[in-house]
């Protein structure tokens, strides 16, 4: 299902006559049309650049389009992870920078007429055993100089409260309003946008020559390929699609759940989110047919849960214990990037090199992340300065606090790439049923095998970026590879990486 701000989207595609209609040629190339490439794109075309926007798929169709639209500093238990891994004015510049989103986003809002919901946000516990953790949320967020942040002990809520941190007048939105009016803007200022159209490659140093995969048509039978110059390149894709920089090893591939609710009687306003397990967050959402009740959580690092449906079962459950009478109208899922120091990466691909840009790990708070970084990103290339920035560089000494973590990571990524290969020799060949799949054979021939809608596939399980072998996800009915998060259709195709091509078609 789509989510329930995607649902009424269209999703229009790029023909190689449109390219061809249009420059070839840009000052800038942003590569992801979310709200990080939008908003950059926009910004630099406001001030004068030729850029064009390569999107894969469509406008939204990563984080953005599938997010809860949660607009807040408070963020969870993501302030107190800083504090612990980095001094006060590392925190405060990370905060400055996501209030400075915040305030360019809900301005923008405002100014268009776009509808914003102001509300209160809660960190919270749900147990006993949560409050200190909930504790040390409202402490970081002292030292972080949010002031208005305060201890309650009790909530209006049905469902178990025990102490939380409140933040007044933060907001939620529905994202793609601001999506499309991006692209108004864009294309009013000259600006092109590429939906449909994969980016394949990027070489050179000046140009650089963007290679982008034209999908074929009925005027042109054929996937053509063919390239596009730009003096700079910003990829905003959630993961680099390019491995200079290796930031698959410094970034943690997450997956999360969303259900909206028709619910009778009185809905919960403000927005929660539990800083214990399992995560439960809630909003509400404005919609033609009435308000809905958003909870999301059944969060995992992907490729390696084992039945996300059966979690996603959980969250529905809890819904409906808590809020009687509830009717599921939605569901979707999104992908985010955990940085392994808890900041984003935002800023040169390599070291020095300011002609390719790249903004990851916004572990999940990409509504004022998203935003700050075209704010950074668009600084730089145009010769500004902003002094929070160094909390979100690319390339920086603080992330040194982070080499343990990375290295745990990437343990776990060499025990799933072997795990991966060796596992599937026992397992069985048999077609698995509707809505499952199935890795089995020897390593010199491993099969994919999955039921999707009464059609069987098989495809080869090799993930294309590292030689991870991919798990079935029950609940999105895609191959995952458990190494850095590529996604794969059941027939194989890509949907997002930091793989750049399918899985090849089995027998």
């Amino acid at each position: 299902m789509s989510s329930l701000w995607l649902a009424d989207q269209t999703e229009p595609v790029t023909t190689l006559s449109d390219i061809e209609s249009v420059r070839t040629s840009s000052d800038v190339v942003i590569v992801g049309a979310g709200i990080t490439g939008l908003t950059t794109a926009v910004l630099l075309a406001r001030a004068g650049k030729r850029v064009t926007v390569v999107e894969a798929r469509h406008v939204g169709a990563g984080a953005t389009g599938n997010t809860t639209g949660k607009v807040s500093l408070l963020q969870g238990t993501k302030l107190s992870r800083i504090a612990s891994k980095h001094g006060q004015d590392i925190l405060r510049d990370y905060v400055t920078g996501n209030a400075e989103g915040r305030d360019w986003l809900l301005r923008y809002y405002e100014d268009h007429g776009l509808h914003v919901q102001r509300e209160d946000d809660f960190a919270y516990a749900q147990n006993v055993d949560g409050v200190d953790t909930a504790k040390s949320v409202l402490q970081a967020c002292r030292e972080a100089g949010l002031d208005d942040a305060e201890w309650v002990d009790q909530a209006d809520v049905p469902f178990p409260f025990r102490g939380g941190v409140r933040l007044r007048d933060q907001a939620q939105v529905d994202p793609m309003p601001y999506l499309n009016s991006l692209v108004t803007e864009l294309e009013s200022n000259g600006g092109t946008l590429l939906q449909g159209v994969r980016v394949a490659s990027i070489s050179g140093t000046g140009p650089l020559r963007i290679s982008v995969r034209v999908p074929a048509s009925a005027e042109d039978p054929q996937q053509q390929q063919i390239s596009i110059t730009a003096a700079q390149c910003v990829l905003a894709t959630g993961i680099p699609i390019l491995d200079r920089g290796g930031f698959f090893a410094r970034v943690k591939p997450q997956r999360s759940y969303c259900l909206a609710f028709d619910v009778p009687g009185d809905i919960t306003r403000p927005m929660f989110i539990s800083v214990d397990s399992p995560t439960r967050s809630v909003r509400y959402a404005p919609t033609a047919d009435g308000e809905k009740l958003v909870v999301g959580g059944a969060g995992h690092t992907v490729g390696r849960a084992d039945s996300p449906a059966a979690d996603i079962e959980d969250l529905a459950k809890w819904a409906a214990l808590h809020y009687p009478g509830a009717v599921q109208t939605h569901f979707w899922s999104a992908q985010d990037y955990h940085p392994v120091d808890e900041l984003p990466y935002v800023g040169p691909l390599l070291p020095k090199f300011e002609k390719l840009f790249v903004a990851t790990g916004f572990d999940k708070w990409g509504m004022s992340n998203g935003v700050a970084a075209a704010l950074a990103l668009s600084s730089q290339i145009l010769g500004g300065r902003m002094d929070w920035r160094r909390a979100f560089a690319s390339w920086s000494p603080h992330e040194a606090a982070g080499i343990t973590t990375a290295l745990m990571a990437n343990l776990e990524v060499g025990i799933n790439l072997a795990k991966g290969w060796v596992s599937p020799i026992t397992a069985s060949g048999a077609t698995p049923s509707e809505g499952q799949g199935v890795v089995s054979g020897p390593p010199w021939h491993l099969q994919a095998k999955s039921k999707v809608d009464g059609v069987t596939r098989i495809v080869s399980p090799v993930c294309p970026h590292l030689g991870g072998i991919v798990k079935w996800n029950d609940a999105d009915c895609s191959w995952d590879c458990p190494l850095h998060g590529s996604r794969f259709a059941p027939d194989g195709t890509l949907i997002e990486g930091p793989a750049t091509k399918g899985l090849t078609p089995g027998p």
